[in-house]
């Protein structure tokens, strides 16, 4: 599940033509990196400091034209290609060894027409850049939960997070894409155009091309009711978050961390947000998260979207080492909580923590064929999130992998995809159910060649 942490040997030249490589250069509004370039080293540098990947060239895209460029180019000259665009994927798949990496990071330009409630987005932009240019107008969209992630790979994979319970997952806030396909083509994919190619986007990953700006439909948001609760970790504890989080309103997400708090110790920290419009109803519906014993501290209070999303940062900052194991549960009956217990228990990290994310309300009411994404039942989705600073990584592999094992007798079927590592491919179908033949023949279509594969990949050929 992990092969792709650490890099294989690479070659310390690449036999490019170098009058290819000028030329290449010379178009680009952007960056074209070669190893050896001073500054190569800093653009190999991802989230996960545990991702050790030597690319042969990084393309830091400033438009669409450069993204298609570098598709010609790698395609030309048989490079295998990744693309970039926040760097948060634990398994490090934006990057690749001996290849071409699509680098969007740069590309961050924002418009929004607060008279439509619409933006559009390019993909290099982070979740706290992003929600901080919409707030001055007082509309959001829903997005992942991490400040650091980029917006392109969340919204693709689905965007499960703080605001799925009231208006869906990101997916299902999109208006259009602009993507560039593996034949260099720039297309709009919205319910109008290219509708099939709109449908794939919705959930699909990376499969289908190199998506270059977002337009995102957004909602009146003022504050939302937001912060954390910490309970010292126990069954108890634990039993009551899921009993809360199975009957909450739309309005209230609320996301448990079974970690180690400094000068507190083990602990189950409660991150909620209510987004309702009236904080006061905000407050009568947090009362019995309030009421799970008595809290080591309470941190919930009125505060700004943007606020809630970076108070999360100094938790998983840039840099250290991370591996992920990840798995679906429904409704956890004793035996399955006194076993996630167990797992927490184990830790071999003080930084390593077990992440449980909800999915329900608005977000788990669209049909499961209306996009990609097809975990449309309330459920929850939980990470093993291992996290180390130094010394061998085999005793944090093991808990991820040893604590999933531990689970797998009570996990429920398919997985969100942006919490997936090396799975593999019964999991990639998995994931997608009875889309997944229908997606195949779209890669059949827009990627017969399988251009863009590192990703959770749909190979045009099935099985």
């Amino acid at each position: 599940m992990f092969a792709n942490i650490t890099a294989l040997p690479t070659l310390d030249t690449l036999a490019l033509p170098e009058l290819a490589l000028q030329e290449l250069n010379i178009h680009l509004r952007g960056q074209l990196i070669r190893r050896g370039d001073a500054d190569y080293d800093q653009a190999r540098q991802l989230w996960n400091g545990a991702v050790d990947k030597r690319p042969a060239l990084i393309v830091r895209s400033q438009t669409a034209q450069d993204v298609a460029l570098a598709v010609a180019f790698a395609r030309n000259h048989n490079l295998p290609v990744s693309v970039r665009a926040g760097g948060h994927n634990a398994a490090g798949l934006a990057l690749v060894d001996d290849g071409l990496v699509i680098d969007l990071s740069r590309m961050k330009r924002i418009q929004v027409d607060p008279a439509r409630r619409v933006a559009r987005a390019e993909p290099g932009l982070t979740i706290g850049e992003f929600t901080r240019a919409l707030e001055p107008y007082g509309l959001l969209t829903p997005t992942g939960t991490c400040s650091g992630t980029g917006i392109g790979g969340m919204t693709l994979g689905g965007g499960i997070g703080w605001l799925t319970g009231r208006f869906g997952l990101a997916i299902d806030n999109v208006l259009s894409f602009e993507v560039v396909t593996a034949e260099g083509r720039l297309l709009k994919a919205s319910a109008e155009e290219n509708s099939d190619l709109f449908w794939g986007l919705r959930g699909g990953g990376g499969n289908f091309g190199v998506v270059t700006a977002i337009e995102y439909q957004l909602h009146p948001m003022g504050q939302v009711l937001g912060g954390a609760i910490l309970y010292p970790l126990s069954l108890d504890v634990l039993r009551a978050y899921f009993d809360f989080t199975s009957a909450a309103p739309d309005e209230v997400i609320a996301y448990a961390a079974l970690a180690t708090i400094p000068n507190v110790g083990p602990a189950v920290a409660i991150t909620v947000c209510y987004s309702g419009d009236n904080l006061a109803a905000g407050e009568q519906a947090l009362a019995p998260l309030r009421q799970f014993g008595t809290p080591i501290v309470d941190m919930i209070r009125p505060m700004n979207y943007t606020e809630l999303i970076t108070s999360l940062d100094p938790t998983a900052p840039d840099g250290r080492h991370y591996a992920d194991t990840a798995y679906s549960l429904k409704q956890p009956g004793d035996d399955a909580l006194k076993a996630m217990l167990a797992c927490a228990e184990q830790k071999s990290s003080p930084f390593s923590v077990i992440v449980i994310h909800h999915i329900n309300g608005a977000g788990a009411r669209v049909a499961p064929d209306a996009t990609a994404f097809a975990l449309r039942e309330p459920h929850y989705s939980i990470v093993n999130a291992a996290a180390w600073e130094e010394g061998p990584a085999e005793p944090h592999l093991a808990w991820a992998e040893e604590s999933l094992a531990r689970m797998q007798p009570f996990a429920s079927q398919g997985l969100y995809v942006n919490f997936m590592g090396q799975e593999g491919e019964t999991a990639v179908r998995e994931a997608y159910r009875a889309n997944y033949e229908r997606l195949v023949a779209l890669k059949r279509k827009y990627d017969p060649t399988n251009f863009f594969r590192m990703n959770q990949n749909i190979k045009p050929g099935g099985r």
